[in-house]
C-alpha cells in the first residue's frame, strides 16, 4: 500500500511567506518591534562609475540594432506618378477612382503620394480600372498593348 499518513493535514491556497524588502526606517523598526527576523544585504555595487563597470548594455544595444525589422516597402514613386496621370486622363478625381476600385479615398492618397504599403489586389484593381500598368517593369505604359505570338 502507499505510505500516505491518515493524520497529515494539507491547506490548500494558503501562501508561502515571503520576505518583506523595505526601504524606509519606520518599517524596519516596527519589524524589529514585533519581533520579526531582520536582514540586511549591503550592495556592491552601488555608486559606482557604471560606464567602467562592463560593455554589456553596449553588446546588447548591438543586437538589438541588428535584430530590428526593416520597415516594409512602399509604393515607389514612379507607380504614384503613373495613377495620378492615368487618372486625370480618365478625368477621375481621388474619390471617383476610389468608389471605382471599392477602397477609401485615402488609400488612393497614400498610393500617389508614395505613403502606401503595395498591396497586389489593389493594384491590380487600379491597373483594371485606368488601364496603366502599375507592376514590374514598364510602369505607366497603358494595358492592352499587341499580343506577342
Amino acid at each position: 500500500m502507499s505510505t500516505l499518513d491518515w493524520d497529515s493535514k494539507t491547506v490548500i491556497g494558503s501562501k508561502a511567506k515571503v520576505p518583506k524588502v523595505t526601504r524606509n526606517a519606520s518599517d524596519l523598526n516596527g519589524a524589529r518591534r514585533t519581533g520579526a527576523v531582520v536582514a540586511t544585504d549591503k550592495k556592491m555595487t552601488a555608486g559606482g562609475n557604471k560606464a567602467h563597470v562592463g560593455t554589456d548594455h553596449q553588446r546588447i544595444a548591438k543586437l538589438d540594432r541588428e535584430n530590428e525589422v526593416a520597415p516594409p516597402a512602399k509604393v515607389a514613386p514612379s507607380v504614384g506618378k503613373a495613377i495620378q496621370t492615368a487618372r486625370q486622363e480618365k478625368e477621375f478625381s481621388q474619390k471617383d477612382l476610389a468608389q471605382k476600385v471599392n477602397e477609401k479615398p485615402s488609400v488612393i492618397q497614400d498610393y500617389e503620394s508614395g505613403r502606401a504599403i503595395p498591396n497586389p489586389q489593389i493594384l491590380s484593381k487600379l491597373e483594371r480600372t485606368l488601364g496603366v500598368k502599375l507592376r514590374g517593369a514598364n510602369i505607366g505604359e497603358k494595358l492592352g498593348g499587341p499580343k506577342k505570338s
